[in-house]
């Protein structure tokens, strides 16, 4: 049975970070892409990051690039994404995503597996 379990939302003031977990099992080693996806109420799901386990290529959005880091901890099969000086506009439902492509791309329609989301509030 394939699973992507997200693990780690919450509520922080601006400014602050957070770490996100995304545990894959069931997969196999042929599944390269891994990517992070957020969407905020009545807005369409966007890519944030992605990490190919192939090429260890890691694309970001360009909101969040330089305060984003996405990492992977290969004994676990668990994706990582820290995310620092969190903004408001940054609040959404977090979801992560597996796929085979070769290399990874933070295009939601790139991926067939997605976790359940984790929530992500940045308010004061």
């Amino acid at each position: 049975q394939v699973q992507l379990v997200e693990s780690g939302g919450g509520l922080v003031q601006p400014g602050g970070s957070l770490r996100l977990s995304c545990a894959r099992s069931g997969f196999g080693l042929n599944y390269y892409s891994i990517g992070w996806f957020r969407q905020a109420p009545g807005k369409e799901r966007e890519g944030v990051a992605c990490i190919s386990t192939r090429n260890g290529s890691t694309p970001y959005a360009e909101s969040v690039k330089g305060r984003f880091t996405i990492s992977r901890d290969n004994a676990k099969d668990t994706v990582y994404l820290q995310m620092n000086s969190l903004k408001p506009e940054d609040t959404g439902v977090y979801y992560c995503a597996t796929d085979t492509h070769f290399y990874c791309s933070i295009w939601p329609a790139n991926y067939d597996y997605w976790g359940q989301g984790t929530q992500v509030t940045v308010s004061s």
